[in-house]
């Protein structure tokens, strides 16, 4: 437990409060842009900057989005995204790697926000590791993409599917150091098949972080 102290006292910032993501997704994702993603491991903290993120909407909207996975409306599978704001929704893909999404919308409106890329700002030389990368590997590298930030981070969707962001004893946390976002740049969302056009992709202006394609509306 001490050693656990020790550690959160390190945290950057402040935790962000619910009603910050009790909102639409479009509307709560440019808002995390510049927030910081912290995950409390037995080796210290990784943790890095949000500077690209997708909103996906809920059943509840119209139109509802087809590229949600609550398109259908509650399973088990994403029964986390029909309840509280602020909580971790983890999925698997390809069977082997992770994305991270935080829930959005009122108890019982399913909506979130996928974490498509983040800059490293603490344990930078873990996140290497966890990534088989040499250390001082360049953060695009690490955590740009959200399979690659989920693993550089350690996140799992058998250990962190559900924690509540929110929390100041959760291992997985939100928080805001009082960072400027500066300009952000709007995109359609990319790596879907469907409602490929909405403007649904955020990201900050000119940071070397982010996925995808630079080339496209200056990024």
């Amino acid at each position: 437990m001490e050693e656990s102290a020790q550690v959160r006292g390190k945290l950057p910032g402040r935790l962000l409060k619910r009603a910050f993501f009790e909102a639409s997704p479009e509307l709560v994702a440019p808002l995390l842009l510049g927030k910081v993603l912290a995950h409390i491991t037995a080796r210290g903290i990784l943790a890095g900057r949000i500077v690209e993120a997708e909103a996906y909407l809920g059943p509840h909207c119209q139109p509802p989005d087809p590229a949600a996975h609550s398109y259908r409306g509650p399973t088990p599978r994403n029964s986390v995204l029909f309840g509280r704001a602020g909580h971790a929704y983890v999925y698997s893909i390809y069977g082997r790697y992770f994305c991270m999404n935080i829930s959005c919308e009122v108890d019982g409106r399913a909506g979130c926000v996928l974490l498509r890329a983040l800059e490293p700002l603490a344990g930078a030389d873990g996140m290497a590791r966890n990534r088989g990368l040499e250390k001082g590997a360049a953060g695009r590298l690490l955590t740009s993409g959200p399979s690659r930030l989920c693993m550089a981070l350690g996140l799992t969707r058998a250990a962190h599917n559900g924690l509540d962001l929110l929390d100041a004893d959760s291992p997985l946390q939100v928080r805001d150091d009082g960072y400027a976002a500066g300009e952000i740049l709007v995109t359609p969302r990319i790596g879907i098949h469907v409602a490929v056009d909405w403007p649904m992709r955020f990201g900050l202006a000119g940071n070397g972080c982010v996925s995808g394609r630079k080339s496209l509306r200056g990024w």
